[in-house]
C-alpha cells in the first residue's frame, strides 16, 4: 500500500510508471518477457483519440518483429523524456535490419516529421532504435488518477490529509 501511495503522489511520466507499480524482480522478469524497456505506459494526451484516450494504460512488447503500417507504437526521441504513442503510417525497410518509420497521431492533422526534426537531431524518420514497443492491449481510463494528481497538485494534499486522518482515527486491533 505504501508503494502504491508513493506512486500516486510522485509526479510520473509514462516512462517511469512500471517501476513504481511493481518490485524490481517483476520488472526484470517482465523485461525479458516483453523485451520492452517499459512494458506499461499511460496515454498523456488526446493525440490518439478515438483509439486511445487520455488516461488509458497501454501494454507494450518489443519483440523482434517488423513494424507494419497501422501498428500503434511507442517511441522516445533523443531530447525528450516522455514517450510518444502514435500510429505508424509509413514503414520502409532498410538493408541493415532497420526501418524508416513515419508516425502520426490519429487525432492530429499532420504527420510527426516536424516533431522528429525539432527533437531528434534534424531527422525526418524514426528508426528501430527509437522504438520502445508496440501496443498489444490497453485498460481504458485506469491511469487517469496519475494524470489528475499531476495536473491538480491540491488533490495530492487532500488525499494525504484523508489518509492521515484515517490513521489517526483508526482503532488499534490490539486494544
Amino acid at each position: 500500500i505504501i508503494q502504491l501511495c508513493f506512486f500516486f503522489f510522485k509526479q510520473k511520466t509514462a516512462y517511469e510508471m512500471l517501476r513504481s507499480l511493481v518490485g524490481s524482480e517483476m520488472c526484470i522478469r517482465d523485461r525479458y518477457i516483453t523485451k520492452s524497456e517499459s512494458p506499461i505506459v499511460v496515454v498523456l494526451s488526446g493525440s490518439m483519440e478515438p483509439a486511445y484516450f487520455r488516461g488509458d494504460i497501454l501494454f507494450l512488447t518489443h519483440w523482434d518483429e517488423p513494424v507494419q503500417t497501422g501498428d500503434v507504437i511507442v517511441f522516445k526521441l533523443t531530447h525528450q523524456d516522455i514517450p510518444i504513442v502514435h500510429r505508424a503510417i509509413s514503414v520502409q525497410e532498410k538493408d541493415d535490419n532497420d526501418y524508416y518509420i513515419l508516425t502520426k497521431g490519429d487525432n492530429n492533422r499532420v504527420d510527426d516529421r516536424p516533431l522528429y526534426y525539432e527533437l531528434h537531431d534534424n531527422e525526418v524518420w524514426l528508426h528501430k532504435k527509437d522504438l520502445m514497443g508496440k501496443v498489444r492491449g490497453y485498460l481504458p481510463y485506469v491511469g487517469i488518477v496519475t494524470i489528475l494528481l499531476s495536473d491538480y497538485p491540491i488533490l495530492k494534499y487532500i488525499l494525504i490529509g484523508a489518509m492521515c486522518l484515517l490513521v489517526i482515527i483508526a482503532k488499534d486491533p490490539q486494544s
